[in-house]
């Protein structure tokens, strides 16, 4: 089932955005996050203007999807959002990231977005392939902007017209 976060979702929350940090490449953030520090990432996505919706199975939440503002200062770029998405590490490649963008990109035109990006790393392959089977296309290219600890990496911009 997919739903609109609540604030008691950020402990499960905060425990699969550290599962993606500790694996590696498959976000920008490299420090681990408390549920404090997310409460106010929390308090920055409203329902009504950057949802934050979770996939929750037999009880859990087992992955989440958000929307943020893409260069929020930039009034030319109101109509453009920036999802992301994170799964349990138990539970991935069982259609959930799927489902979860397909949910945000009905939300999205909903909210009247008229584009959503993804920005993802390079060696992120899955993550790439979902995009892919979503119908979001490669965009751009930002090659070895990423530096994790002395290692370059590059980072693609996947895009979709709503």
């Amino acid at each position: 089932m997919i739903r609109i976060a609540k604030k008691e979702d950020l402990e499960s929350i905060v425990e699969i955005h550290n599962q993606a940090i500790a694996a590696g490449f498959q976000t920008a953030f490299t420090n681990k996050t408390t549920v404090a520090e997310k409460e106010i990432w929390f308090n920055d996505h409203p329902e009504h203007k950057y949802p934050i919706s979770v996939f929750v199975q037999d009880g859990k939440v087992v992955g989440y999807l958000y929307v943020s503002p893409y260069r929020e200062d930039r009034v030319a770029l109101q109509s453009v959002v920036e999802v992301s998405y994170f799964l349990h590490n138990a539970y991935h490649r069982m259609g959930i990231g799927s489902r979860l963008l397909k949910y945000a990109i009905g939300l999205c035109k909903g909210l009247g977005y008229k584009t959503m990006l993804a920005i993802i790393m390079e060696p992120n392959v899955p993550s790439a392939k979902l995009l892919e089977k979503t119908g979001f296309e490669k965009w751009a290219y930002l090659p070895d902007i990423a530096d994790y600890n002395g290692v370059a990496c590059s980072q693609v911009y996947y895009g979709m017209k709503l």
